[in-house]
């Protein structure tokens, strides 16, 4: 592998590392806002049972204020029924009071109902109150630890951008015009490997007489099917390496 060649391979990696840690930076914003909405949702929840205890509650207050004035109409009633002339006027008393009665009866069946209604809500509302206690305390966790992530890969980025603005100063311009072009046209992908004589990336077999070019040339070659930039590293026998290490 010519050096050209060395230098477009490992500017291609750091592109993808640099696409990789954009893409990690970006999740952010949508994990918290994930999160954030779980939490939302249980708060409506607890709202919920909050405002259905508080309904009972007020209810039942009025239940009983209005069993106190019934009540008070039923003394006053009393002291009418005991001025009364006519055995007419003593059953129009006694009939009033029979009905005052009626509705503070209903009214204590209501009020007891909703006592028995509100055991519930009340224990709901005080398991959900903790539950959201510590669910607040895990989503700042987790938004903390995200955020901390979040600027280590940050710092990672603009360390990896610095190296490439270092790396694309040194490549001819024709070279580093046809590594972007070929680059956005496949979204990122612009060298490919030859493995087994066929391009990396699309797979198609190479010709026979552009691979042997391709293995002896020091200029840069294009796959003539995709057009991404080729490289070959040519495989190392065993018997080469252990020649290698051989005083």
């Amino acid at each position: 592998m010519t050096g050209e060649m060395e230098q477009v391979t490992r500017l291609q990696s750091l592109d993808l590392r640099i696409a990789e840690f954009e893409r990690e930076i970006a999740t952010l914003p949508k994990h918290i806002a994930q999160i954030e909405k779980a939490l939302d949702s249980h708060l409506r929840r607890l709202e919920a049972d909050r405002a259905a205890l508080t309904a009972n509650q007020k209810e039942r207050k009025r239940l009983e204020d209005d069993g106190k004035v019934e009540a008070q109409k039923i003394s006053k009633l009393k002291d009418q029924m005991l001025g009364a002339k006519t055995n007419e006027q003593y059953r129009a008393f006694s009939h009033e009071i029979e009905f005052c009665e009626q509705t503070i009866r209903k009214a204590d069946d209501r009020i007891l109902d909703l006592m028995s209604e509100s055991e519930p809500l009340d224990a709901n509302v005080k398991k959900a109150e903790a539950s959201l206690k510590e669910e607040q305390k895990q989503v700042e966790t987790e938004k903390a630890v995200a955020r901390d992530r979040t600027a280590a890969v940050q710092k990672q980025l603009e360390q990896a951008q610095a190296e490439r603005k270092t790396l694309v100063a040194g490549l001819k311009p024709p070279t580093y015009k046809t590594y972007e072009r070929i680059r956005k046209k496949w979204h990122g992908s612009a060298v490919a490997e030859v493995l087994e004589g066929r391009c990396g990336a699309c797979q198609i077999l190479l010709r026979p007489q552009f691979f042997q070019d391709l293995r002896h040339s020091e200029q840069m070659m294009q796959c003539e099917s995709c057009g991404r930039i080729l490289y070959y590293n040519p495989p190392v026998s065993f018997e080469h390496d252990l020649a290698a290490q051989q005083p």
